[in-house]
């Protein structure tokens, strides 16, 4: 562990950071291009979820850096929507490459202060690159289409136009990622934007940003990416209320999601919620179950069952049934779990004291309701924020199975038909990410039907986690609706202008109507 503060110690360096692991550091938590004082002091401690020890502190923006954060982001809006937006995806483009010098530092960091095994970190930092290289190709792609006019001489068309400031709300378990699916997007776009990451994880916050800046300062520009760490009861409360803010992207639970929708639809503001999944597979009789148990693996177990997109339910068909859960029960001890810098770990620990708290919690309420755990449930010892994953047998009236519970618990169910899995598949009320295991061509079609899968993710032969950035990655039902990175998702970052140009000397009107007046 020694030797990885040391790396981390290094990075903050590189990027021109003096950081005293282990101990206070006067770091500052808003940042527009130059890093902020702020008129109080109020730190927050970064912990490493491996040992519980404190990595780093920061100290927090308050009120009156948040005004002076979005103040600076108001204020580069003009410039930045005027700049051609092939320019902008330059700026994009030489942040894509600057991550590319940082990957392995930053994705160590991201697993040091998240918990996600190094692979995962270093994955987290490749799809930022990714989506970087996306929004590149999209700056010169941002297309509205041409509409044929039903009068003589006149042509209409669509357009698309910058939005405004943009405010991105992360959760810990992606700290880096999201930021970068929104901000890639919105700068090329043509949005300035003012990031408020999770209080789980700053540090990764502070190097991103720390990297913009480098990258901001090569192009002579301030305020495009800015960064606001504090309490989402004060500085979060002020984001998704802010009438300068016209969009605000959330990442989170369903409760807060809906409190955020709330905030800004109040406003006459626009969301993008990311929220609450509770994701299934349906293994089919005919399926390879060497390929489905595989899956099945890491997207229960990895990242400690903290993604979104995370397995949470499991249908098998009666017919294969024993089988399968015979193999998850044999493979699910020889997990290992444990510092997740350290090779070999295949699972690091949740991300603090409360995930741990509700993991159990939830164990409990599942054995009151008649749930029967097959492995797992304990609790490694230790320090650190570890717990043993966990499948339950589950009977359809389970209600804990309806809940999301951010922890490597499993509930697996029997099914008779296919029709039976999907209706027990749709029943929950979140629909982000789902899977079928099938040879059968019908059934693969079926599942992907109108009658199908209610996710906004449907998958064949693949699990439920691993989404790649060319796609709309979002769900619908509770999961809120909404769509980042991929496919036409660049759109939730600017505002629609249907245009029509009258080329002729006349001057019809449309639908016919007539109105002359002598």
């Amino acid at each position: 562990m020694a030797d990885i503060l040391g790396d981390i110690k290094k990075f903050f360096s590189d990027l021109g950071l003096h950081l005293e692991l282990g101990i206070k550091n006067s770091n500052l938590g808003a940042c527009t291009g130059e890093w902020i004082e702020p008129e109080e002091r109020s730190e927050l401690i970064s912990v490493n979820p491996t040992d519980g020890e404190p990595i780093a502190s920061i100290v927090q923006a308050d009120e009156a850096a948040y005004e002076k954060v979005l103040t600076a982001a108001v204020e580069a809006f003009p410039a930045w929507r005027m700049t051609p937006a092939p320019v902008r995806g330059e700026v994009v483009r030489d942040l894509g490459n600057e991550l590319r010098i940082f990957k392995e530092p930053l994705g160590r960091l991201v697993s040091l202060e998240m918990g996600k095994i190094l692979s995962e970190g270093l994955g987290e930092v490749q799809e930022m690159i990714d989506m970087c290289d996306f929004a590149v190709g999209l700056s010169r792609q941002l297309y509205g289409p041409n509409m044929m006019s039903e009068r003589p001489r006149h042509r209409m068309y669509e357009q698309w136009h910058p939005l405004g400031v943009v405010g991105i709300i992360s959760a810990f378990n992606f700290p880096v990622a999201v930021w970068a699916w929104n901000a890639a997007l919105a700068a090329v776009c043509g949005d300035t934007m003012v990031w408020k990451p999770s209080s789980d994880t700053p540090l990764t916050a502070v190097a991103v940003q720390h990297i913009c800046n480098r990258v901001m300062k090569r192009h002579d520009l301030h305020g495009v990416f800015n960064l606001v760490i504090g309490p989402g009861r004060s500085i979060g409360e002020r984001l998704i209320n802010d009438h300068r803010v016209p969009l605000i992207s959330f990442t989170g639970s369903t409760n807060m999601g809906r409190h955020v929708a709330e905030a800004t639809a109040g406003r006459f503001g626009r969301s993008i919620l990311e929220l609450g999944g509770n994701n299934a597979i349906i293994v089919a009789e005919d399926a390879d179950l060497e390929l489905a148990v595989r899956a099945i693996l890491f997207a229960a177990v990895g990242t400690a069952g903290q993604r979104c997109t995370s397995l949470r339910r499991l249908f098998l068909h009666s017919s294969i049934a024993p089988q399968v859960i015979e193999r998850l029960v044999k493979a699910y001890p020889s997990i290992t779990i444990g510092d997740p810098l350290e090779d070999g770990v295949l699972m690091g620990p949740l991300v603090n004291e409360r995930a741990v708290n509700d993991h159990f919690t939830a164990l409990t309420a599942i054995g009151e309701q008649g749930g029967e755990i097959l492995c797992g449930g304990g609790r490694p010892e230790g320090k650190g924020f570890f717990v043993e994953p966990t499948i339950i047998k589950a009977h359809p009236e389970l209600a804990m199975a309806r809940e999301e519970t951010f922890a490597p618990i499993l509930y697996v169910f029997e099914y008779e038909t296919l029709e039976e899995a999907i209706r027990m598949h749709n029943s929950v009320d979140q629909g982000l990410s789902s899977a079928i295991f099938t040879s059968n061509l019908g059934s693969g079609e079926q599942f992907l039907s109108h009658e199908g899968s209610d996710c906004g993710i449907a998958n064949i032969n693949i699990g439920t986690s691993g989404a790649e950035i060319g796609g709309a990655f979002g769900g619908e039902k509770e999961t809120g609706g909404g769509r980042e990175a991929g496919s036409d998702a660049w759109k939730a970052y600017m505002r629609r202008q249907t245009c029509t140009i009258n080329w002729g000397g006349e001057l019809p009107l449309a639908q016919g109507v007539s109105f002359d007046v002598e």
